[in-house]
């Protein structure tokens, strides 16, 4: 199971207990916002892409939407969201649980600057009734992400609502 791959993750790091478990469902923005008792913007949704026939995830805060146009000059490609299928081969989560933890070597994660607005933020941890909270200075060491990036809209005061 998939949160148990997360749990032993976080074991040697002390952190296995901070695994939060729901008796309902947290595997949409909604429900995880819901279920945490958080904004939405505070759950860090993780989105699975296909670059180059490998898996890419993008840790964003849960109001906000790829850019596609900032998508494309930061992957030098269309995104291509992966199939629930794939995003399961790629990563061991299922869609709902996916999650920038104990995920295969290959899987490269990035996360958005959408998330920095905030001292806390609540990832899902490997299935679809589980979230941690993590500062984004942890999320971004736990998550071995490789940088921070801009690829989102929707999110900013003032922004163009999602569409």
């Amino acid at each position: 199971m998939s949160i148990e791959k997360v749990r032993d993750y976080f074991r040697p790091l002390g952190r296995e207990g901070d695994i939060l478990e729901f008796p309902v469902s947290s595997a949409t923005v909604e429900l995880a916002a819901q279920a945490v008792g958080v904004i939405p913007a505070r759950i860090a949704k993780t989105l699975s892409f296909l670059v180059d026939e490998g898996c890419v995830l993008i840790v964003a805060a849960g109001d906000a939407k790829i850019d596609n146009a900032k998508y494309k000059a930061a992957f030098h490609t269309k995104a291509k969201m992966l199939t629930p299928e794939q995003v399961s081969a790629f990563t061991g989560h299922a869609v709902g649980g996916v999650c920038p933890f104990a995920n295969p070597e290959g899987v490269r994660t990035y996360l958005d600057v959408s998330l920095k607005r905030f001292d806390t933020v609540f990832p899902a941890a490997g299935s679809g009734n589980s979230a941690i909270e993590l500062t984004c200075d942890e999320l971004a060491g736990y998550s071995h992400s490789l940088e921070w990036i801009d690829v989102c809209k929707g999110w900013r005061e003032g922004a163009e609502p999602p569409v």
